[in-house]
């Protein structure tokens, strides 16, 4: 199915667009909304605008920020954005996605914390605030690249794998009970380096994502649903049992995996194309009344497998099964779904950017609308470091400056390369994707006038 490209000039072109498609998006002309603070336990975000963890591959080899690291943070510190989500950062050195994946460790703690204190320090310059900083600690399990590929899964996952994986790549019981403590103790560090709160990661198909829809597995870590949410609840009592005094325990997580049932979360057990958000409510309301979750991060899909679902683009690298807007449309309701289930924890929505200068109009009207309580810009971030102080003040966002849902920065990340925006922050960012990614000039040109 071919689309055409990005070409809405209003509101009422995607709304007419939309109807035509027979889903809703919710938009909203008043930016108001996303300039109020968000509340949650002793937290406060100065306002409704995050930036969702957007991986870098630029740390140094042993994990700590690196030049290109600090400079990212630097100008997502010119956004004005009430949260940061940090980064995915590996608890143990076999889970990294990547060499130059962010891990945080006792010896490199120090850095970390010289990093977030200059962040503290722009943000109350510059904005007069500080923003929260929550660091993602992950495990990438099936996508584990410490050096050379080395998955390590959950079991075994036909729709996933082309060429069916050894059984040597799945986790033992042994290895993931001892996995817990690893998440306390970079919970202690992630303390003592200044960040407000730890996300236990549990989406994008990553170990403890799998985990929840490991259907198939045996053993006190698959099956039921008691199992399979095991590991993510023994990593949130080893990460509480490990930090003293006032901390987030929070979770970006996936709400529908679009991968068919009994290998995808989240999904109905008729079809993939449709979400069941049971399960995943369920999990939420487990990790509140357990943990007191006040804060959750939601999101969809599998970047690697299906970025359509949750990345939504015009162009890329194979044509998506639906519309782009239909995308949108899917993962906001699912999003408005776990809020209407469990009113009391605050929502943090994402998969906004396809929408490029209306995605600020689809961050009001969702949480205007009740979809969510605060709107997450990953892809735009990279792009557009300063949107929230242009929605804040201006009211708008510049569409000049706006992401083009190209995927170069994915691209360059799968290319163990440094990602960031190849078309907006060309300067820094061509000369490694036409290192990494593109094999001559003329291929360049080709891609620039394409977007």
């Amino acid at each position: 199915m071919q689309f055409e490209k990005f070409h809405y000039d209003s509101l009422k072109s995607i709304q007419d667009k939309a109807a035509e498609l027979g889903v809703t998006i919710p938009l909203s002309e008043d930016m108001k909304i996303l300039a109020e603070p968000m509340t949650f336990g002793s937290h406060s975000a100065p306002n409704r605008l995050a930036i969702q963890p957007m991986e870098g591959c630029d740390s140094t080899p042993e994990g700590a920020p690196d030049v290109m690291t600090k400079r990212r943070y630097r100008r997502f510190a010119q956004s004005g954005a009430g949260l940061i989500w940090y980064e995915a950062t590996a608890v143990v050195r076999e889970g990294r996605a990547n060499p130059l994946q962010s891990m945080l460790t006792e010896q490199n703690v120090d850095e970390f914390k010289a990093l977030i204190t200059e962040t503290r320090d722009f943000y109350a310059k510059e904005h007069g605030y500080q923003p929260v900083i929550i660091l993602q600690a992950t495990h990438s399990g099936r996508y584990s690249k410490p050096d050379a590929p080395a998955p390590m899964i959950a079991c075994h996952n036909p729709v996933l794998e082309k060429t069916p994986l050894p059984d040597s790549c799945i986790v033992t019981d042994d290895y993931l009970k001892g996995l817990a403590e690893a998440y306390g103790r970079t919970a202690r560090l992630a303390k003592e380096a200044g960040f407000d709160g730890i996300d236990i990661k549990a989406c994008h198909r990553y170990l403890f994502s799998e985990l929840l829809s490991a259907y198939t597995r045996p053993g006190i870590y698959g099956g039921d649903f008691e199992n399979r949410t095991r590991m993510i609840r023994e990593a949130y009592a080893a990460a509480e049992a490990a930090v003293t005094g006032d901390f987030i325990f929070t979770s970006r997580m996936n709400t529908y995996d679009a991968i068919p049932y009994p290998y995808g979360f989240g999904v109905s057990k008729e079809s993939e194309l449709v979400p069941d958000v049971s399960e995943p409510i369920a999990l939420i309301k487990r990790l509140q009344k357990d943990y007191g979750l006040e804060l959750i991060d939601l999101t969809i899909g599998n970047p690697y497998f299906n970025p359509h679902v949750n990345r939504p683009y015009d162009i890329g690298a194979y044509e998506p099964p639906y519309h782009p807007l239909e995308s949108v449309a899917r993962a906001a309701e699912c999003f408005r779904q776990v809020k209407e289930a469990c009113p009391d924890v605050k929502v943090i929505g994402s998969a906004v950017t396809y929408l490029r200068q209306y995605s600020a109009n689809l961050a009001a009207g969702m949480v205007e609308q009740g979809y969510c309580d605060m709107a997450g810009f990953g892809r735009q971030a990279f792009a557009y470091p300063e949107f929230a102080k242009d929605i804040l003040t201006k009211g708008c966002l510049d569409p000049k400056k706006c992401c083009v849902t190209c995927s170069k920065c994915t691209e360059l990340m799968r290319s163990v390369a440094p990602a960031g925006c190849v078309v907006r922050d060309s300067e820094a960012y061509m000369p490694l994707y036409r290192q990494h990614v593109l094999n001559n000039e003329k291929d360049v040109r080709h891609m620039v006038s394409n977007v």
